[in-house]
């Protein structure tokens, strides 16, 4: 699976967001661009479209900021990603529907519908709080283990 640059983009920031939101501060584009080394005029760009799709709120002036429109553990990936991957969930193509229908009835049915619903599943299984929780843990690196 390929997902483009946006939609990383913005998972990285929603998880960002996730981290601080019980600061309950608004947080800027620039200070997320800084954190994690996206080019601003792009951030900008993902936030219209997460904000478009209820994922954050925005505050305008000296104190504003954006901010996660819902808790992080009401927030899943597919929330995200489908807010801002336009194409990602859009139904396959016919293939071969002129010439041969029940091929291409059978390719949609049993590969490209079952494919975009393990997706879809896989991708709403797993919260904002869930990946911030993970990164933490990762942040502290492994474990090290003393033998004697």
């Amino acid at each position: 699976m390929r997902i483009s640059a946006k939609g990383r983009y913005a998972l990285a920031a929603a998880v960002y967001m996730a981290a601080c939101y019980e600061s309950g501060e608004h947080i800027t584009v620039i200070s997320i661009s800084e954190r994690l080394g996206i080019s601003k005029i792009y951030l900008e760009q993902v936030f219209a479209l997460l904000k478009r799709g209820e994922i954050v709120n925005s505050i305008k002036g000296a104190q504003g900021g954006y901010h996660l429109a819902r808790h992080p553990k009401e927030i899943t990936a597919y929330d995200i990603l489908s807010a801002v991957e336009l194409s990602l969930f859009e139904k396959a193509e016919d293939t071969v529907k002129q010439h041969a229908p029940e091929i291409n009835d059978a390719i949609n049915c049993l590969v490209f519908d079952k494919a975009d619903e393990t997706l879809r599943d896989a991708l709403k299984s797993v919260t904002l709080e869930m990946l911030a929780i993970d990164a933490e843990k990762r942040k502290s690196g492994p474990e090290i283990m003393y033998y004697i």
